[in-house]
């Protein structure tokens, strides 16, 4: 029992809300990128193109439409979500401890909350809202027996899933993890059944939302196949790199079908492969000619090389992985962006200029001061995640259940890059971060619970 004017609970809010705001106005109004840019202009002429996500640029689309510089009030509501969820932890438990309130007051000066927060990427939606999600499902576990709260939080989960599954694609991996954790809450307190039940309906519930959220933006896109496009890059990334690996490598679908594509792969493309990103094959020869080859023949030769020299493939696809979640210079990764910079065009088009002021030189070199000191790595995280994960398991109480879930989802979104990583950019596992950094607060304000006899029972 809290005997003090004030309890841990009221304290982490007025610590977080003090965060967000002090973290808001050091950002304002944000900073926009070369693919953020890209998201607003489409925003502002409700014209969608999907090389993005069209949810990213409809909410900047919405942002720009109310007064004020375009990205503010997306900015808000990511930092409502943000930091409502990591409040919220403090309500997965009866009794939270003090320690929780300085653990929260110490992640606010970890760059991944007052920098890569205010610049605006999807991959910084994704991660708050899979965590607000799985927040979300602690908190009708903690009102279970009230069916409206309970039937009111699970629907609030499954609107902020639907929202992170249309921000990354590849994020559907986390609702599995989520429906699961569910279902597992659910089975405990009646049986197998009722627990397949919640989780089946919890998993079908956010598929539908996406789907028809998906649909109904899909409206305003262009007719445009990016999505093969995306593919055929991708194939191209793969293929080029296997090259690089055995120039003796046989590309017997492309010089068959594609003479031209197969020629420069093995001359201008291999010169220009890097593990760190796919940007330097985009040079207009070789975009030339991959756009007039057809997205079957890549497909072929892709699917040939990965059935005939596996081992090759996997090789390939580790050094990228490597890259991602591991490189060994994470400078070259861009951890962090400050300020607005993009193509000159979509600047001229939104009537902004390029902006580099004397506050976004001192968060640059404060960015370049946190990757000197080591605090962008997604390995040390990870090896956080993995022992708040094995602390929450050896009790399993609801609230754990919830935080291993959530650490679980962030390993399933990961491993998905060892197939799809085409640049080692930092913020494509911000999730991981953030997952740990959770899991830290959630078990500082229970530390007695996980760390005492309660959780050998």
């Amino acid at each position: 029992m809290n005997r003090g004017w004030i309890s841990p609970r009221h304290a982490a809010v007025a610590v977080l809300s003090f965060g967000a705001i002090a973290i808001y106005v050091l950002n304002y109004p944000g900073s926009l990128e070369y693919d953020s840019l890209v998201q607003l202009v489409e925003g502002r002429t409700a014209s969608y193109s999907n090389w993005h996500p069209p949810v990213m640029s409809f909410l900047l689309g919405l942002s720009d439409w109310l007064p004020g510089p375009p990205a503010i009030w997306y900015l808000a509501g990511l930092y409502f979500i943000l930091f409502g969820a990591l409040a919220a932890l403090f309500w997965l438990r009866p009794r939270p401890s003090w320690a929780g309130v300085v653990a929260a007051g110490a992640i606010l000066f970890l760059p991944q909350t007052f920098l890569s927060q205010a610049t605006v990427w999807k991959d910084c939606l994704f991660a708050d809202t899979v965590l607000a999600g799985f927040v979300a499902i602690g908190l009708a576990a903690r009102r279970w027996h009230h069916t409206g709260l309970r039937l009111g939080w699970l629907l609030a989960s499954a609107l902020l899933l639907a929202l992170a599954v249309l921000t990354r694609q590849n994020g559907v991996v986390v609702v599995p993890c989520a429906a699961a954790t569910l279902g597992l809450i659910a089975g405990r307190r009646s049986n197998w059944r009722k627990g397949l039940s919640y989780g089946g309906s919890f998993f079908a519930a956010v598929a539908v939302i996406a789907f028809l959220s998906n649909a109904a933006l899909q409206t305003r896109a262009d007719d445009y196949p990016a999505k093969a496009e995306q593919f055929k890059v991708l194939e191209l990334y793969d293929i080029t790199g296997m090259v690089y690996a055995d120039l003796d490598m046989p590309l017997t679908v492309l010089e068959k079908e594609a003479p031209k594509l197969a020629w420069l792969i093995r001359t201008e493309a291999v010169a220009r492969w890097t593990p760190l990103l796919n940007d330097t094959l985009e040079v207009p020869r070789i975009v030339k000619v991959l756009e007039a080859t057809p997205e079957p023949v890549m497909a072929r030769q892709w699917r040939s090389l990965i059935y005939h020299y596996p081992l090759r493939y996997l090789q390939i696809r580790a050094l990228y992985f490597r890259w991602v979640f591991l490189p060994p210079r994470v400078d070259l990764c861009h951890p962090y962006h400050v300020g607005d910079r993009g193509d000159p065009e979509d600047l001229q088009a939104l009537g902004m200029h390029e902006r580099i002021n004397a506050r976004d030189v001192m968060l640059w070199h404060v960015g370049d001061a946190m990757v000197s000191a080591g605090f962008y790595s997604h390995g040390i995280f990870a090896l956080i995640g993995l022992g708040v994960l094995v602390l929450v398991l050896r009790r399993r109480r609801d609230g754990d259940l919830v935080i291993g879930g959530l650490i679980a989802a962030s390993a399933a979104f990961t491993a998905t890059f060892f197939v799809i990583s085409i640049a080692c950019d930092y913020r494509y596992l911000c999730l991981i971060d953030l997952s740990a950094m959770a899991g830290v607060v959630y078990a500082a304000a229970d530390w007695r619970g996980l760390f005492g006899k309660a959780a050998k029972a």
